[in-house]
């Protein structure tokens, strides 16, 4: 059985996920952004298996390798990473806002941090080979303004959401080459349309599906063999947005991304 880490376990789909997971007989490591649901949480889990919390604000990349470091030290035997914590849109009509380094919020917690937690566990997961990384992506893709990357002209939430998961996707698929022949998989995925979570509710949009929907799309990649370098919708194969394949667009988007993670 795996020992797994997933990212914004305690609520939505992540909560979900992690019973599925720890159900299974899987070491389930939750994170959360608040103490306090994240020790209730870790307290049900445990009622099913072994569990174990961790804290973190995403918005922060101090706090994203304090993370990784702490994650790293206390399971050494880690061998897949669920990035599936995320900012949705905001309510309509909401400003842009910044996170605590001050870049564009949805890109900082959607991307960076996924990105930059992935990084510091990557010596980990190639110890613990066969290994998986799991990219909680989205259907909705737009691809990155290579001039304005932090979306500071003409904010639209959706936008920047959007732009976030493409850059998501993108970077799986550099990743995933990088990666080749290593033991260690990774993969983007789609999980379902609107489902039942605070991020769905919070845009105004009455939900189409249910966090059990989207949870099958999640588990397979993590405890299946499926490939690398994926992008599903749900469980099915599928395409992203065709510039998420683009080698020069996929060359630019690290390029602003170390760039990023290091300001």
């Amino acid at each position: 059985m795996s020992t797994v880490l997933i990212t914004g376990a305690t609520s939505g789909l992540g909560r979900y996920v992690a019973f599925e997971l720890v159900r299974s007989g899987h070491v389930v490591l939750a994170h959360g952004r608040d103490a306090g649901r994240t020790d209730r949480l870790v307290a049900e889990l445990r009622t099913e298996g072994e569990a174990h919390g961790f804290v973190a604000d995403l918005a922060s990349l101090a706090e994203v390798r304090r993370l990784g470091d702490e994650v790293a030290a206390a399971h050494p035997g880690l061998d897949v990473l669920i990035n599936n914590a995320g900012v949705g849109g905001g309510a309509p009509g909401s400003g842009r806002e910044v996170s605590a380094d001050g870049h564009e919020l949805r890109l900082a917690v959607n991307y960076l941090a996924p990105v930059a937690l992935t990084r510091a566990l990557l010596p980990v997961l190639r110890q613990n080979t066969p290994a998986r990384i799991v990219n909680v992506g989205s259907a909705g893709q737009e691809p990155v303004d290579f001039d304005d990357p932090e979306l500071t002209r003409g904010y639209s939430g959706v936008s920047a959401y959007c732009r976030s998961k493409f850059a998501l996707a993108a970077h799986t698929f550099t990743l995933a080459e990088e990666l080749q022949g290593t033991g260690v998989s990774v993969n983007v995925l789609h999980p379902a349309t609107y489902m039942d979570t605070a991020m769905v509710r919070e845009a105004g949009v009455t939900p189409w599906n249910t966090v059990a929907d989207g949870a099958a799309g999640v588990l397979a990649p993590a405890t299946q063999e499926v490939g690398s370098g994926g992008y599903f919708d749900g469980t099915s194969r599928a395409r992203a947005h065709e510039r998420a394949y683009d080698r020069e667009v996929r060359k630019r988007l690290e390029a602003v991304t170390d760039q990023l993670l290091a300001l």
